[in-house]
């Protein structure tokens, strides 16, 4: 799994890169399934909305044999060791719901803001990479980003600990107002198993969803192993201390395992 020159050249401009159905349907109806499984689960690693509904869920790639085979995929791994020169661990890993009238806001913010303040990562050489298990639309509250914000650098912030239930360094609206003259906004969607990759100085946020459809989506942290948190605030199933570099799965090895109760049943 490479990416193009021309797919570099568009990352390093505009600090993120899509690519669309890059898993099959057959992949992502497993993971959009086990991962209905997870929020219903009453574990600390799954944080709710005010509301009660699911917001995100951590580390389910340590507990669940799906996730386990996406968090080592190489389809998501080797494009992020391409683009940084080495090999990466798993900062993070969350599946994000944006459930159905319920969703809440994700405020402007960049995740490498959160990332040094919370964890004491040196340098923004981690990034998102996120894979769409719904589809994503114009109407149910899409990431937006702001097309080459990363060249703005570590972007000063406040953290906010009331307007949802996750606390957030956010960025202030004269900050995104200044960026989305220069890059404007982008909302990328898509169908399920789409992949999207963005710098981690990105300036991103989206809306509530208030319409009939879900919005889950994959969120893999990968960091530079050189890069590795120095001092981390959080606990270790959001801020993992295991840096050892990902060793990938076979490119089919989710697709089979899609397909395993099935051929058992046979």
């Amino acid at each position: 799994m490479k990416l193009s020159q021309e797919q570099l050249e568009f990352f390093h401009r505009e600090g993120w890169l899509f690519l669309p159905e890059l898993f099959s349907q057959e992949e992502v109806d497993l993971l959009a399934r086990e991962a209905v499984g997870i929020y219903d689960a009453d574990r600390p690693e799954v944080w709710r909305e005010k509301s009660g509904a699911p917001r995100t869920a951590f580390a389910a790639h340590l507990y669940n044999e799906a996730f386990g085979i996406l968090g080592a995929h190489p389809r998501m791994i080797e494009p992020v060791e391409q683009l940084f020169g080495e090999p990466v661990y798993m900062h993070q890993f969350k599946i994000n719901a944006k459930s159905a009238f319920t969703g809440d806001v994700w405020q402007w913010h960049q995740d490498y803001g959160t990332w040094k303040r919370d964890d004491g990562m040196p340098e923004p050489r981690a990034m998102n990479v996120a894979i769409f298990l719904d589809e994503v639309m114009p109407i149910n509250g899409p990431l937006m980003l702001v097309p080459r914000s990363q060249n703005a650098g570590d972007l000063e912030a406040s953290h906010d600990l009331a307007t949802t239930s996750y606390p957030l360094w956010t960025l202030d609206e004269d900050t995104v107002t200044r960026l989305v003259k220069q890059g404007g906004i982008v909302a990328p969607t898509g169908k399920p198993g789409g992949m999207l990759m963005f710098h981690g100085n990105l300036v991103h946020g989206s809306a509530g969803n208030i319409t009939p459809y879900p919005r889950k989506i994959v969120y893999l942290t990968l960091n530079a192993v050189s890069n590795y948190i120095r001092t981390p605030t959080r606990p270790d199933y959001i801020a993992h201390r295991d840096f050892a570099p990902i060793k990938t799965v076979e490119d089919d090895a989710l697709l089979r395992l899609a397909r395993a109760p099935r051929q058992a049943a046979e």
